[in-house]
């Protein structure tokens, strides 16, 4: 997470008009999902990681909570966040995810959205989270699903007419860095197992109340015909656990 693309003003541009940035929560195919996992957020305080543009902390904030802080570490990100998803009750602060250390029971809840596949240890941030969250706490995050992110360029094998022809996994078990391409840059990612992000939440003290593998919404498959080629592989993994 501390390689930093989001600052190169020329990637953040290309990020800037992505669907889930102009059109927040309800831009991410995910979210009609990841929503049902969320919990109560009556009179809650909420840590985001890896907060980006805050739509998480508002709409948090908007039901209930009495509190959010998120933490990205990209002045751009931050400086978006604070100018479209500003509230009072909202704290951003510029901060690599590892380096997170608050006090016992800081947060009822933690959320994170597509963040934890740029770390290298999961089971660093699951301790650094477990030891900040009360017992009876929701964990939710969402991951690239390790099918997604197994082979590492990230891309369809095409046939000689262009044509996707599968998805391609490869070194599933062999967990280390990963180089794709996005929106034009060369991203490095850290792969994991679906062992990994199960087992390292049992041993950190979680116990895991959903776990989800999103498919698009209807509509979406509807207004897009290259959406429909999302049924073919997952692209993420939902993933909802309390503090034992």
């Amino acid at each position: 997470m501390k390689e930093n693309k989001y600052d190169n003003n020329n990637f953040f541009n290309q990020y800037k008009q992505m669907n889930r940035s102009v059109n927040g929560l309800k831009g991410a195919g995910e979210w009609h999902e990841l929503q049902k996992m969320l919990p109560d957020f009556t009179d809650k305080r909420v840590l985001d990681l890896g907060c980006g543009f805050g739509w998480h902390c508002k709409y948090a904030i908007e039901n209930g909570a009495k509190s959010a802080i998120g933490i990205d570490l990209s002045e751009n990100m931050l400086k978006e966040a604070k100018r479209i998803n500003h509230s009072e009750a909202i704290e951003y602060i510029k901060m690599a995810i590892e380096n997170i250390d608050y006090p016992k029971d800081s947060f009822d809840v933690v959320i994170s959205s597509l963040a934890f596949h740029y770390i290298k240890s999961f089971e660093d941030i699951c301790n650094r989270v477990s030891n900040c969250i009360v017992s009876g706490g929701s964990f939710v995050f969402s991951v690239e699903h390790p099918i997604f992110t197994a082979q590492g360029t990230q891309d369809w094998y095409y046939d000689e007419n262009g044509n996707r022809t599968h998805w391609p996994v490869d070194r599933y078990f062999t967990e280390d860095i990963r180089k794709s391409v996005f929106l034009g840059e060369e991203v490095m990612k850290y792969h994991k197992t679906m062992t990994t992000y199960l087992n390292t939440l049992i041993k950190t003290g979680f116990e895991m109340t959903g776990i989800v593998e999103p498919m698009p919404q209807e509509s979406m498959l509807k207004e897009s015909l290259e959406m429909q080629d999302e049924l073919r592989r997952p692209m993420m993994l939902l993933i909802s656990a309390i503090k034992k």
